[in-house]
């Protein structure tokens, strides 16, 4: 049985480290494709200086290409985060957001890219968005996508 996105956004919301560091997906698209999330400024996760903490910046982008990925391919398809990479731009004052899209084209070239089994690691990139629309950072994730391989049959 699958989860809804009506139910995994619901559960990933009360999720102890998007709970309590105040993250919240606002939108998860019904094909899985489209996720917005935000992290409003609050006085249990501001920073020394009375920012956003960068810890939270970065956990709110780091599930969501991986779960894209994963419930856009077929079965029988491993999908993993590989390697990360975050660049803080200017301090986050307010709300801040992000907006993750999967696309065809770039499912389509994953796919072909792993037809075979091999592996295929991807960049994507994210901006984070003050409210006045600024980008407080940019966040990078590689994803590894590999088929699966058959299983063997026994004689």
């Amino acid at each position: 049985m699958k989860i809804t996105p009506r139910i995994f956004r619901f559960g990933i919301n009360l999720w102890p480290p998007f709970l309590f560091s105040g993250i919240h997906m606002t939108h998860l698209a019904q094909d899985w494709r489209k996720v917005q999330v935000e992290l409003r400024l609050r006085p249990w996760n501001r920073n020394y200086v009375g920012t956003q903490y960068g810890g939270n910046l970065f956990s709110m982008t780091d599930p969501m290409w991986m779960l894209m990925i994963l419930h856009s391919v077929p079965r029988g398809y491993r999908v993993w985060d590989k390697a990360a990479e975050i660049e803080f731009i200017k301090p986050g004052r307010s709300t801040v957001r992000a907006e993750f899209v999967l696309t065809d084209e770039i499912l389509d070239e994953l796919l072909q890219a792993a037809a075979n089994g091999q592996k295929v690691l991807r960049w994507f990139e994210t901006d984070i968005l003050d409210a006045d629309g600024d980008v407080v950072a940019r966040v990078r994730k590689q994803i590894y996508l590999r088929k699966k391989p058959a299983p063997l049959l026994p004689p």
